[in-house]
C-alpha cells in the first residue's frame, strides 16, 4: 500500500490517508479482507501523528471501507456494490460540472458539448 503526504496539499493529512486508501480499495489496488498496516505502523511510517492515522482509519471505517477485529487489526470491508456505484457517480457529477465551467468559458453551446460526449461515447464502442 503506498500513501503519499503532500505536506503543501492544502487538504489535512488524514483526509490524504483517507482518500488515498478509500481510492486504492475502489480501484481494487486493495482487495476484500487485505489486512492494512496498523494504524501505529503506518503512522510511524508516515512520521506522523497517530491521531491523525487513527481519525483517517475511523472515516473509513464508518463509510463502510474497512473494518477492525479487536487485538487482530484493520481489514478491507467487502465490496458494497452500491457504495462503489455513489462514489463514482459522486466523480461524474464533479467532472461533469468541471466540463460545464470549461465549456463556458470557452462559449460552447449546449449542443456542442453533448456532440463531445457523444463523441467520446461513440469511440469507446
Amino acid at each position: 500500500m503506498n500513501i503519499l503526504i503532500d505536506n503543501k496539499s492544502g487538504a489535512p493529512i488524514y483526509d490524504q490517508i483517507y482518500s488515498q486508501i478509500k481510492s486504492q480499495i475502489i480501484s481494487g489496488a486493495l482487495k476484500e479482507n487485505d489486512m492494512l498496516p496498523s494504524i501505529r505502523s503506518l503512522a510511524k511510517d508516515l512520521r506522523i501523528s497517530f491521531i491523525t492515522t487513527k481519525r483517517a482509519y475511523e472515516e473509513l471505517e464508518k463509510e463502510g471501507f474497512i473494518y477492525t477485529i479487536p487485538a487482530k487489526g484493520c481489514y478491507v470491508a467487502p465490496k458494497n456494490v452500491e457504495l462503489i456505484r455513489e462514489e463514482n457517480l459522486k466523480k461524474i457529477e464533479e467532472h461533469i460540472e468541471e466540463i460545464v465551467q470549461l465549456a463556458a468559458t470557452c462559449n460552447l453551446s449546449n449542443e456542442d458539448v453533448l456532440d463531445m460526449v457523444k463523441f467520446s461515447l461513440e469511440e469507446k464502442e
